[in-house]
């Protein structure tokens, strides 16, 4: 019960230099309110962005490769050398599928610049133009709302059928159902086959709202193999069960032989893991968890010297108040409990508010739309321990200068 009574009395305490010294207080509290927002709102932002890309990446495979003449990660192999590497071939496609054991899923694709596309009525500017094959629906989680995905039969003929994302169909087509019309992309007519469900903002790449796809053996076809616009990659994954490294290894294998490398050759080609990209975003996350520490760690070594500051100042203000304390029996730890739970107070005040300025930054941002942005629970925890530990810390001196006062001495000073 006395340190229950000790507790609302350094509550007491604590507001009571609240409301009496405002601007002082005010001034004290900045520093652990700044520092408590800082991190805060950096690990909000962090695993809101973790969250976001997580739930993008949710329907792809980590055993998921693509294969070309570019690395996804840092590599030792000089860059004059890469842009040496030969570009994938649709005959290289071809063997791999034919020969290589596991194979789930097989697409060979295009990267390619973005262009136009136009309907009656609208322009679509600057599209992103997904050029897959048949099979590449299932590796990129492609969910189709109206129509179909193109066949196996129009990919391998390189028929010109489109399937569109949900703005750009809606930007082409206002009120209207795209299937069965036409639009023009290359200077050519493409026929509306398709309108994918709406995906809405992503965290991570461009969604697929914005996006379209087309066979790629049209723009094999129309460009040509050895064309500069086109980059030319193969995207596969092994059958559920199936060894990873040795489907690895199968592939390095084989297209070593193909292209007819010697054994003290490198291989010229690429195999990116997908697991290496959340690999890579793990490693981007941690960073950037470590860096909002350090900076945030700063603020907080100011608000801790701004609690120190403000409890000292408080121990001078009462000290015949302590010496009355102690003149009527009040023992050392009673005094030392008082300062050390006024501190902790103090600092957790600075803390909350430092909270609940990252939780209506986080309603505002997520009010866009443009950006998902949450407080956990476990970061609210880890603010509020975190202010109350400085606080513990910076109260620690003056609480003990407090408890070691001579009552006769304390009261002197007083009078």
């Amino acid at each position: 019960m006395i340190y229950l009574k000790l507790l609302r009395e350094s509550l007491m305490f604590a507001l009571n230099a609240l409301r009496t010294n405002k601007l002082r207080t005010l001034l004290s509290l900045l520093g652990v309110t700044v520092g408590i927002f800082s991190i805060i709102a950096v690990l909000a932002a962090v695993d809101s962005m973790d969250k976001g890309i997580r739930k993008d990446l949710d329907g792809y495979d980590n055993s998921m490769l693509n294969i070309f003449q570019y690395s996804f990660s840092p590599t030792d192999v000089p860059k004059w050398k890469i842009e040496q590497f030969p570009d994938m071939k649709y005959d290289e496609y071809e063997y791999l599928k034919r020969n290589v054991e596991g194979i789930d899923r097989i697409s060979f694709n295009y990267y390619t610049s973005s262009q136009n596309i136009k309907s009656e009525n609208a322009t679509a500017n600057s599209v992103n133009i997904t050029s897959c094959g048949f099979d590449y629906q299932y590796l990129d989680n492609v969910k189709v709302d109206q129509g179909r995905f193109f066949s196996e039969s129009e990919d391998a003929s390189g028929n010109p059928v489109i399937v569109l994302g949900y703005e750009i169909a809606e930007l082409l087509f206002p009120n209207s159902n795209p299937v069965g019309k036409s639009v023009r992309l290359y200077g050519k007519r493409f026929d509306v086959i398709g309108v994918l469900e709406k995906e809405g903002a992503t965290s991570f790449g461009q969604s697929k709202d914005l996006q379209v796809y087309i066979p790629s053996n049209f723009l094999r076809q129309h460009f040509g193999e050895n064309s500069n616009y086109l980059t030319p990659v193969i995207v596969t994954k092994p059958q559920k069960g199936y060894d990873s490294e040795i489907f690895k290894d199968d592939i390095t294998l084989k297209l070593r032989t193909y292209r007819g490398l010697k054994p003290s050759d490198i291989d010229n080609f690429f195999l990116n893991e997908f697991a290496g990209l959340t690999d890579f975003i793990d490693n981007i996350v941690g960073s950037l968890n470590i860096v909002g520490w350090i900076i945030s760690g700063f603020s907080l070594l100011v608000g801790g010297f701004g609690i120190a500051n403000i409890m000292f100042v408080s121990v001078k203000e009462r000290t015949h108040i302590i010496g009355i304390q102690k003149a009527l029996g009040a023992k050392n730890r009673f005094v030392l409990y008082q300062f050390l739970f006024e501190a902790v107070i103090l600092s957790f005040i600075g803390g909350l508010v430092g909270v609940v300025i990252v939780y209506f930054i986080c309603v505002g941002v997520t009010a866009t739309g443009k950006f998902d942005m949450f407080l956990s629970f476990y970061n609210i925890v880890i603010g509020l321990s975190l202010a109350s530990f400085i606080g513990l810390i910076s109260g620690i001196l003056p609480a003990i200068s407090a408890s070691k006062l001579d009552p006769v001495e304390a009261m002197r000073t007083g009078m």
